[in-house]
């Protein structure tokens, strides 16, 4: 068989698609003029502020929250110099007047000295956030207390909580997307085996997933340990969360998701009647897309979408877009397995699919401007975040996506019908046999042969079927294409599970231009400014430290690090940290953990120094999980 390669040349439908996606996209991230849309909850403020110096012990201490948050009885711990519990672990809500606040008692008779407060909280987004700040009664003084060094949500936990989460996002393309595929692109897909085995095991994951996305909830939200993943008095807290209930409710519908598939690969496969199957195929349809509808809902009732602006319009925006996700990509998925597994495939199932994709994507762009809008808003936050800049690799993916599934689709259109082994080729291959078991010496002797020949003729079946399919350039070429595509769309896939877990740009900006704002109010005279190169001694570890106090006097100051690379661009690195130790009066180290406001560059409002003299100024920068390095410069502040 001859076969011509499909040619490139301009389709304007599928061009002004892949133009809706990128300009779109893009175009609805910029967007402007509506209140933030918060998601992770921010710490705002505290009394005592972040390195104040107290001359009395405070009756309480008290956060206050950008968005509403959840705490437990011991979400802020309040640490003595000797690293002694100095509060009452009793946490109270203070807030009035939509305010966020939040505090716990001290202990009577505090001695002086530097105390340590921290704390950890889950966002309306269902996320942990976490983080501690230092106060001092009297005077500042030596401290043995001991924060976590890892934020909430990281280490062992934070990875297999991850892991869950991606597998969930898979399975659920895998079962929505492939039992869609059946009954809106190929019906007769539904008896076959590897189509079947495609489904069952998309529900088998997301099962198991959110199984273990309901345990590890626990040390994922509180205390870090794989073991409390067991703690059932832990699971039952997290049962009366939001998250909890979603979680719960999924794996309710997933029961309804079983008996689907058990009368889609059941009663409806085996279904030959066409006036019966007709309202079969209606009801399945249905019902499929209620409890997929569903199972989408667990997602957008508790996370970026449930909190913010607009959440009556954002989730139900959220549920469509999953959908249309999961038909597009698991659909995908599908028809991989059919051209590689199935004997054959008719040209007119590829068709049907590859309408179905042109809708989804579509749908995927609306949903995508809106989606943006809300996470985004402005070009800085666009490139300058890392939400911004993930949503920038997503919209890249997509349209190279639209691009391969265009050849694909240039490729179907040529494509021909599978020739299929017929059953006389089997029944030629048994009867072949035959002689064979006529010498048989004994009904033993002959069932053995009878047995091995049967093995051959699968055998020999197989081997002919997977000849007359590999034939076919034209399905060969097809075949790439949509590999092809179902790699792009794992990576796909990968990145938008990142995009649900990170920092909207939107709020990352503005709480950036919040920072700078109360730094600028603050500033009654120029900065004191200090470089100090560094090298870490690992890949991409040299550069330079730019660190700038504000006003550089006694009291409350704004400090600014920036960090460059050899070539004078902002750097990223995975932690900044910085002390001042005034070794005259053996003051010290006071340690600071600034924010990271943007790629290269973090502040930290408030940095109190106790008195003027000639301080040491240490930084310390890591690079990845094993280089970092300390430099230092003594500074004068007044």
């Amino acid at each position: 068989m001859t076969a011509t390669a499909p040619r490139f040349g301009p389709s304007p439908l599928r061009l002004l698609l892949a133009a809706i996606v990128l300009a779109g996209t893009l175009f609805g991230a910029l967007l402007a003029g509506a209140s933030p849309a918060s998601a992770h909850a921010a710490l705002t403020g505290s009394n005592p502020k972040d390195g104040a110096v107290v001359a009395t012990a405070p009756k309480d201490v008290t956060l206050t929250f950008s968005e509403q948050v959840a705490m437990g009885k011991d979400s802020i711990r309040v640490l003595e110099p000797s690293g002694k519990r100095a509060d009452k672990a009793a946490v109270r809500d203070l807030g009035t007047g939509g305010k966020v606040i939040y505090g716990v008692d001290l202990l009577p008779g505090l001695p002086d000295g530097t105390y340590t407060v921290a704390w950890q909280a889950v966002s309306a987004d269902s996320h942990p956030v976490s983080g501690a700040f230092t106060f001092s009664i009297g005077a500042p003084s030596k401290t043995t207390a001991v924060v976590p060094d890892q934020k909430a949500g990281g280490g062992v936990v934070g990875v297999l909580y991850d892991i869950a989460r991606y597998a969930s996002y898979a399975g659920f393309v895998l079962l929505t997307g492939g039992a869609a595929f059946v009954l809106a692109c190929w019906q007769r897909g539904a008896s076959v085996r590897p189509l079947q085995r495609l489904v069952v095991r998309g529900w088998v994951t997301l099962t198991a997933a959110t199984l273990a996305t309901l345990l590890l909830r626990t040390p994922y939200t509180g205390s870090g340990k794989l073991a409390d993943a067991f703690d059932l008095g832990g699971l039952q807290d997290v049962l009366q969360t939001k998250t909890g209930a979603a979680l719960s409710s999924r794996l309710m519908l997933l029961g309804a998701a079983a008996l689907f598939i058990a009368v889609l690969f059941g009663a409806y496969a085996k279904r030959e009647d066409e006036g019966e199957k007709k309202d079969l195929t209606f009801g399945l349809a249905v019902g499929g897309a209620v409890v997929a509808a569903g199972i989408a809902a667990t997602w957008a009732l508790s996370e970026h979408a449930s909190t913010g602006i607009q959440p009556g319009l954002a989730m139900p925006v959220d549920i469509t877009h999953l959908l249309a996700v999961a038909t597009w990509l698991g659909g995908l998925a599908a028809l991989l397995t059919a051209l590689y597994r199935a004997p054959s495939i008719e040209r007119a199932a590829v068709r049907r699919f590859s309408k179905v994709a042109f809708a989804s994507v579509i749908v995927l762009a609306a949903t995508g401007i809106y989606q943006s809008w809300r996470q985004v808003g402005s070009w800085s936050a666009l490139t300058g975040t890392w939400y911004g800049q993930l949503l920038l690799i997503k919209v890249g993916l997509v349209v190279v996506l639209v691009s391969v599934a265009w050849i694909s689709r240039r490729w179907t259109a040529q494509l021909a019908e599978s020739a299929e082994v017929t059953e006389a080729d089997e029944e030629e291959a048994v009867e072949e046999a035959d002689p064979v078991a006529e010498v048989a010496e004994d009904a033993e002797r002959a069932a053995q042969l009878a047995r091995q020949k049967a093995a051959v003729a699968t055998a020999q079946k197989k081997k002919a079927r997977d000849k007359a399919r590999d034939a076919d350039p034209v399905r060969s070429g097809l075949h790439r294409s949509v590999l092809a595509e179902a790699g792009i769309a794992v990576v796909l896939l990968a990145v938008t599970t990142i995009l649900t877990s990170t920092e909207p740009g939107r709020t990352e900006e503005e709480a950036a231009n919040a920072s700078g704002s109360q730094a600028a109010a603050a500033v009654p005279n120029g900065p004191t400014e200090i470089r100090l190169p560094f090298d870490t001694g690992g890949k991409n570890g040299k550069g330079t430290v730019r660190l700038s106090l504000d006003p550089a006097t006694s009291g409350a100051n704004v400090m600014h690090v920036w960090i460059y690379s050899p070539e004078l661009k902002p750097m990223d690195v995975p932690e900044v940290k910085v002390s001042f130790t005034l070794k005259a009066k053996q003051i010290g180290p006071l340690p600071i953990t600034p924010d990271r406001v943007a790629t290269g560059h973090w502040s930290a409002d408030a940095v109190q120094i106790p008195m003027p003299g000639d301080w040491q100024v240490q930084v310390t920068v890591r690079t990845s999980d094993i280089d970092q390095t300390t430099t230092d410069e003594n500074i004068k502040i007044g």
